[in-house]
C-alpha cells in the first residue's frame, strides 16, 4: 500500500531587532522551501532593522504581510502565517497548539532577557515560554557583541531551561566566498537544530568537492 504523505512540520520563526536580518529571512526562506508550515512573528524593531538592513518594506499589519509575503515566495496561504505581538489567540500562545520547534533568528539580548526573566509581554515572548514549558526545541540565535556578565547569565539560564544558544558566529571552514555563504553557515545549523533537511553548506570531513546544492526560494529576501 503506498504511505500516506506525512504533514509538514510546523515551526514558529520570529525576528526581532537585532542586527543580522538576513539570517532570519534566509532561514524563512529555506524552512518554506523545505515544505514546513511557518508561523511567523516580527517585532516593531526587527521590520526597522530588516528595511535599513536589506531595503524590504515589510507591511506593519499582519494580514498585510503575509500577502506579501505569500505573494513574494510564491507559497500557499496554509503554508505561512504572520502573526501580531499581541495576538493572543494564535496557536503559538497555547500549550494546547505549539509548533514542533521554534527560532528566534535573530535574537536581541533584550529579548533573551525577558525570557530568561519568564516575562510574557509580547506573542513572541509567550510563544518561546510556551516552548521551554511544553519542552520542544527552542533556538535562539543571538546576534550581539560583546557580551556583558548580564547576557551570559540569561543564555546560562536560558541554556539550563531548555533552549538551544546559537549565536550568528559563522564558521570558515567552507571556504566562504560571499557574504550568502556565511548567512548560510549559521541558518544551516539553525535547520539542523530544528531537525529541518537540508543541504546548504559542505559539512566538516565531506570529501565531495562538488558545489553544495542549495535550497531555498533565492527571492533575494536577504539580499
Amino acid at each position: 500500500m503506498p504511505t500516506e504523505p506525512s504533514a509538514p512540520r510546523t515551526i514558529a520563526l520570529a525576528m526581532t531587532g537585532a542586527s543580522g536580518a538576513c539570517y532570519g529571512l534566509r532561514l524563512l526562506e529555506c524552512l518554506i522551501q523545505a515544505d514546513s508550515r511557518v508561523y511567523l512573528m516580527v517585532s516593531s524593531a526587527a521590520q526597522m532593522v530588516i528595511r535599513m538592513e536589506t531595503g524590504l518594506n515589510l507591511p506593519a499589519r499582519p494580514k498585510e504581510a503575509e500577502a506579501f509575503l505569500r505573494e513574494y515566495l510564491g507559497v500557499a496561504p496554509e503554508r505561512l502565517r504572520v502573526f501580531g505581538r499581541q495576538d493572543w489567540t494564535a496557536p503559538v500562545a497555547s500549550g494546547s497548539h505549539p509548533p514542533e520547534a521554534m527560532a528566534i533568528c535573530p535574537c536581541t539580548t533584550g529579548t533573551l532577557g525577558r525570557l530568561a526573566a519568564g516575562l510574557s509581554n509580547s506573542l513572541i515572548e509567550r510563544a518561546a515560554d510556551v516552548a521551554l514549558k511544553e519542552r520542544r526545541p527552542l533556538i535562539l540565535v543571538v546576534r550581539e557583541t560583546p557580551l556583558s556578565l548580564i547576557h551570559l547569565h540569561n543564555m546560562l539560564s536560558l541554556a539550563q531551561a531548555g533552549a538551544t544558544i546559537l549565536p550568528a558566529n559563522p564558521g570558515f571552514y567552507h571556504r566562504p566566498q560571499r557574504i550568502e555563504d556565511l548567512v548560510d553557515f549559521v541558518v544551516a545549523r539553525v535547520l539542523d537544530h530544528l531537525h529541518v533537511p537540508h543541504a546548504l553548506i559542505q559539512r566538516w570531513g565531506d570529501e565531495d568537492s562538488g558545489e553544495e546544492q542549495k535550497i531555498g526560494v533565492d527571492k533575494g529576501l536577504a539580499k
